[in-house]
């Protein structure tokens, strides 16, 4: 039987500060004195079976409990210790979890090699009155090389809010204002739910994660640089979401009622049963917010020696209605023969109402005349999702099959009026320039996707995978912008009545192949993608089809030092294809001074990406730091230009070429068992070749990033928490980003006996997430502009929310023990 260690008393850390990713090196030379002998296992979850990699493992001599061999466990949860002849036991710790101790064992000339099996380690766990045990939640950031881990569930900010407003929360990632979601600094990122696309993040990127709610989610997975086994697309990396769902016996559950300010009432049910071979989940969201935003724009413009100034404001006001649901069961033919089918559903009626003054002067700061706008939109969408998912697991540790196909069927409807009306200085309406306008967009998606992957272990730690990949996507966007008569009749603006369709075919082979040895691991793969693109334009006849194969190889290298600490050198290939929000010629009139459209011409841009990282855990905590490079050429980037009447456009273009290049720190520690904290800093440079345009959009700029989050456990069962965020200023193409900062609070207190939990959040405290940018610049025509825009696209909000769980309490008992399967 184990005997459980508490983290409070594994002794002080030896390790106070960093150790500098170069300054490791000189170790890899380091020889092992005196091993003849082997200690082998594999780590893994007592809830999930998932493998832990990273934890940490050390060898001790039962004599004196010296420490004799330590190492960390690779991606797969596998580790190996050197050892010589004698007496030892076994020391497993992970973050997060209980510390298992082994019984004592002996290596002997006669029996040189111990197996451990699977070595199964529980959440950590805190006795309440009254012997109730009640399981505790993971580390809010869990680290490994090529992947970062954050358990959403431990944040307090992430208490009532949206997906959208979870990865804000998280490091490396940063969310704009209008949802749009960047890893790194480059909004060129895929993500995923659940490992797979999902109509979530189709039309509107990562906008459509606003309607996803937050109690939904268990963790979140970022994938800085993907093996082969990704598909490629997703230059910066790979942002994958992971809702909830439980497989543990008999009926459990979680529910979650929320109310806020500005207006947000929600609640959340997360239900699940297993009975013998049939599991059963159920997850339900329901959300009613009212969203308001504000934002001003001030722009001069200088066209055939005259100068103009712009004065604009605005004030958005947004009122959703959102239902999410899941469901589905498993059937489990044997523990290791699964076959998973799954719905997913989800609903949104929004009403926007936008209110825009345009306030025109002359140089001289003369008012010459001022226009009010207004936008009136109804919007439906409806998101279904099918799936059926197969596993194997064989006999063999390691061999398995996995099978997934599903279907995404997508819709949105838009119905948008628009009034505009312009005023003398001195308040006369200009009946002349009056408008009535009326933009009708009706979009629709379907997607079939089949994948199927193998892995096939061989030799002592060796593996080869393969797989392949097939997705057929169609995309159709009806759309209608005009002038509206008294009447009701539509005279659609020129270029501005048609149906764009958008055809995506791309089938993928890729293979796998990985190995280690005592300290060193490798993985080198390859993937090929076949991607059969068309675009057409219905009513003018325009058809644009595009066809390219690419090869996308990876490798990935990992060397295990001594003292927990392991270094990885990685590359891949990446792509960016233009989708259907890049190529649709179809803006909107919202703004009628800042219309936005797509490029039907844009190029796929393509990227190498190149990361050193290197990982190091004890006592206190774990500290990662990665040293990262990309190259990519056909640059994708939003380009702004304005008329000589003072309209501005913006549509997405092909640049030359980036250059880009940083280092990331991210760091998890718990000095005393009542604080917490976690901290990640991200600095980057950006070498922008944009060139190949008269304008010359060239740039350069450096940048960072930095988030901190401290958590205290207070008397009573109440934890508080603060977190502090700030991104610097940066150059882009045509201007400069200025600084974003705000601060995040929150306090919970654990009630009903424990299986409750109430929380009090606010979000972005002192209402300073205002983004901020100039953009400047000068047509070949000779018209020059300067522009300087502020957005708070999110307010200040307190949520106030209340979950209780039921039957999801850790049982009391010993864990198995080392060996057992």
């Amino acid at each position: 039987m184990y005997k459980v260690l508490p983290s409070d008393k594994r002794g002080a850390c030896l390790f106070a500060c960093f150790l500098l990713l170069f300054g490791l090196f000189p170790l890899l030379s380091q020889a092992q004195e005196g091993r003849k002998a082997a200690v082998k296992g594999k780590v893994v979850d007592s809830q999930t079976g998932q493998p832990l990699p990273y934890a940490s493992v050390g060898l001790f001599r039962s004599a004196d409990n010296s420490l004799v061999s330590g190492n960390i466990t690779d991606e797969e949860g596998q580790f190996t210790l050197d050892a010589p002849l004698g007496e030892f036991y076994a020391l497993v710790e992970f973050m997060g979890y209980k510390a298992l101790k082994s019984p004592p064992f002996r290596l002997t000339a006669e029996n040189p090699t111990r197996q451990l099996g699977n070595v199964i380690l529980q959440a950590a766990a805190a006795t309440a009155l009254d012997e109730v045990v009640v399981q505790a939640e993971k580390s809010s950031m869990e680290l490994s090389l090529d992947k970062k881990i954050f358990n959403v569930g431990q944040d307090l900010a992430n208490a009532g809010g949206s997906a959208t407003e979870i990865l804000s929360n998280i490091p490396s990632v940063s969310v704009d204002a209008e949802g749009g979601v960047k890893l790194r600094g480059s909004g060129n990122v895929r993500i995923l739910i659940d490992g797979k696309p999902s109509g979530l993040v189709s039309f509107k990127g990562g906008s459509g994660l606003q309607q996803l709610q937050g109690s939904l989610i268990e963790r979140v997975e970022i994938i800085t640089n993907p093996s082969a086994r990704y598909e490629a697309e997703g230059m910066s990396g790979i942002i994958n979401i992971v809702l909830k769902k439980e497989r543990k016996s008999g009926f459990n559950g979680s529910f979650e009622v929320i109310a806020g300010e500005p207006t947000n009432y929600g609640g959340a049910a997360n239900v699940n049963y297993r009975h013998k071979k049939i599991n059963f989940f159920v997850n339900y969201g329901l959300a009613y917010r009212i969203s308001p935003s504000i934002g001003s724009l001030y722009q001069e413009l200088t066209a055939d020696g005259t100068t103009s100034i712009l004065r604009q404001e605005y004030d958005t006001r947004v009122r959703g209605f959102n239902n999410n649901i899941r469901g589905g069961l498993d059937y489990f033919f044997t523990e290791t023969n699964i076959l998973t089918a799954s719905y997913m559903f989800r609903r949104s009626d929004a009403n926007r109402i936008r209110n825009i003054r345009y306030e025109d002067y002359l140089a001289s700061q003369e008012l010459q005349s001022y226009t009010a706008r207004k936008q009136d939109e109804n919007e439906d969408e409806v998101n279904a999702e099918y799936a059926i998912t197969y596993k194997k697991t064989f006999a063999r540790e390691g061999q398995e099959l996995n099978a997934d196909f599903r279907f995404l069927d997508y819709w949105e409807s838009s119905d948008q009026v628009y009034t505009q009306n312009t005023f003398s200085p001195n308040g006369t309406p200009d009946a002349a320039q009056a408008l009535l306008q009326r933009s009708l967009n009706d979009e629709y998606e379907k997607q079939y996707l089949t994948q199927i992957d193998y892995v096939q272990p061989f030799g002592e730690g060796g593996k080869l995978e393969a797989g392949i990949r097939s997705s057929f996507r169609d995309m159709v966007n009806d759309y209608l912008v005009g002038d509206e008569s008294a009447s009701g009749d539509i005279t659609p603006l020129p270029g501005l009545d048609n149906v764009f369709e958008y055809d995506e075919n791309i089938n993928a082979v890729y293979g796998i192949l990985g190995n280690k040895t005592k300290k060193v691991s490798y993985q080198v793969g390859l993937r090929a993608e076949h991607t059969d693109v068309k675009t057409t334009l219905r009513e003018t006849n325009e058809v644009n089809p595009r066809r390219y194969t690419n090869l996308f190889p990876s490798a990935h290298f990992t060397y295990n030092l001594p003292k927990e600490n392991a270094v990885q050198v990685s590359y891949s290939r990446r792509v960016r294809r233009p989708v259907y929000f890049d190529l649709s010629p179809y803006f909107t009139l919202s703004d009628s001074r800042n219309v936005m459209g797509g490029n039907p011409n844009l190029d796929p841009e393509f990227t190498n990406a190149f990361e050193l990282g290197h990982i190091k855990y004890f006592e206190m905590g774990s500290l990662s730091s990665t040293l990262f490079y990309r190259h990519t050429v056909d640059k994708i980037a939003t380009i702004r230009r304005v008329s000589s009447e003072g309209v501005a456009s913006l549509r997405p273009e092909n640049l030359a070429a980036e250059d880009a290049y940083g280092a990331e720190f991210a760091g998890s520690f718990t000095p005393a068992t009542w604080y917490k904290f976690d901290q990640s800093f991200n600095f980057f440079r950006a070498i922008i070749d944009g060139s190949n345009f008269e304008e010359n959009f060239s740039t350069e700029t450096y940048s960072w990033f930095t988030r901190h989050t401290s958590r205290f456990t207070l008397p009573h069962n109440i934890d508080f928490q603060v977190r502090a965020n700030y991104e610097a200023p940066q150059k882009t193409p045509q201007g400069r980003q200025k600084a974003l900062y705000y601060v995040d609070l929150g306090i919970s207190k654990d009630i009903f006996n424990k299986n409750g939990t109430i929380t009090l959040n606010a979000l972005d405290l002192f209402n300073t997430r205002i983004s901020r940018s100039v953009y400047q610049g000068e047509s070949v025509e000779g018209v020059s502009f300067y522009t300087s825009s502020k957005n708070q696209g999110r307010r200040r909000q307190v949520n106030l929310t209340l979950s209780y769980r039921l039957h999801q309490a850790a049982p009391t008992g010993a864990p198995k023990t080392l060996g057992s399967e």
